[in-house]
């Protein structure tokens, strides 16, 4: 069985194919990059992903080495996300199912992060730290769930990445940028926002962002910022594991590319005797292959796909949400 993954919920569009026994077939993507200084316009990107759909999509075709006839199911991203991205899968997706009479499967946009990790990473039960410019949760799966064990109160970390690196001048996504600068920074004291297992970073970044006017170093604000917001995550992380029993630890999603919350997450688990894996770099970030991967995963156990009626998208749609029935 194959299956073709749409996503588009945010900066990227990815088309991506994969087999059930866990093949990557095809993987194209696109990323939108606003002008410097701007964030995402959603206006802006759905029009970006719309013109870049079609083509990454006969690329991805071609990649694999199949036609549209071969190919099993289609699955995208329902949600969450920005809106008028998350159309942009939604539609191009229907019309596949439609014209090729393939199954439809909406697809979880954090599950698909989650599954694309333990795929990769052969992690079977692990505490999941998502962390990406849309979303920063704790989850853990429990009775066929994943439960949200903590989470951002205000703003995602990626997103507090990307705002700082914006206004200290640079291009996003700000999170290399952040980390590169923090190699040669020293330390500042910072605020450190933890209420029980959630954590806040808006007060950070304004505190950030008053010590840009008041003109310290650049290098030493983000290298104060990194390690203080990591070490509240790694913090939340820790009690999530002595909460729930739990021996792995797995970190998905955009930020987790960041070596030094890598190396942070590695002194924690080895001090609690846990295995840990971050989501390989190249799948750290949105994908058309976790959004198949999931979709298949969803199809085989449920052995159906959706109807057209019940395809409209989920911006705010949150992971506990989901009846998981291929685990257990």
């Amino acid at each position: 069985m194959i299956s073709l993954g749409i996503e588009s919920s945010a900066y990227v569009i990815g088309i991506g194919i994969i087999d059930e026994k866990g093949k990557i077939l095809a993987d194209q993507r696109a990323i939108f990059k606003p002008e410097k200084g701007k964030g995402l316009i959603p206006r802006e990107s759905a029009e970006f992903h719309s013109k870049q759909a079609p083509i990454l999509l006969k690329n991805a075709l071609k990649e694999a080495k199949l036609t549209l006839k071969e190919i099993d199911l289609i699955s995208f991203t329902q949600g969450m996300g920005i809106p008028n991205n998350l159309r942009v899968a939604a539609t191009l997706a229907r019309y596949l199912s439609l014209k090729y009479k393939k199954p439809l499967i909406g697809v979880n946009h954090a599950i698909a992060h989650i599954e694309i990790g333990r795929l990769l990473t052969k992690l079977k039960d692990p505490v999941v730290l998502y962390l990406s410019g849309g979303n920063t949760q704790v989850i853990v799966y429990e009775e066929k769930r994943y439960r949200i064990y903590g989470e951002t109160q205000d703003i995602p970390v990626g997103n507090a990445f990307d705002v700082l690196a914006r206004e200290l001048g640079y291009e996003m996504p700000g999170g290399p940028k952040i980390e590169e600068l923090a190699k040669k920074g020293k330390w500042i004291d910072f605020p450190y926002v933890v209420k029980g297992m959630d954590v806040s970073f808006s007060g950070i970044l304004t505190y950030s962002l008053n010590l840009i006017k008041k003109g310290y170093r650049k290098e030493d604000i983000a290298y104060s910022f990194q390690e203080t917001v990591f070490s509240m995550l790694v913090e939340v992380t820790e009690r999530a594991l002595a909460q729930s029993n739990k021996k792995e630890v797995l970190v998905v999603g955009g930020v987790a590319a960041n070596k030094r919350l890598k190396q942070m997450i590695e002194i924690m688990t080895k001090e609690r005797s846990a295995k840990y894996a971050i989501v390989p770099m190249k799948y750290a970030s949105d994908n058309g292959v976790m959004i198949a991967w999931t979709g298949l995963l969803e199809y085989k156990c449920r052995k159906k796909g959706i109807p057209i009626s019940k395809s409209k998208i989920k911006p705010k749609w949150r992971v506990e949400e989901v009846e998981i029935c291929w685990l257990d």
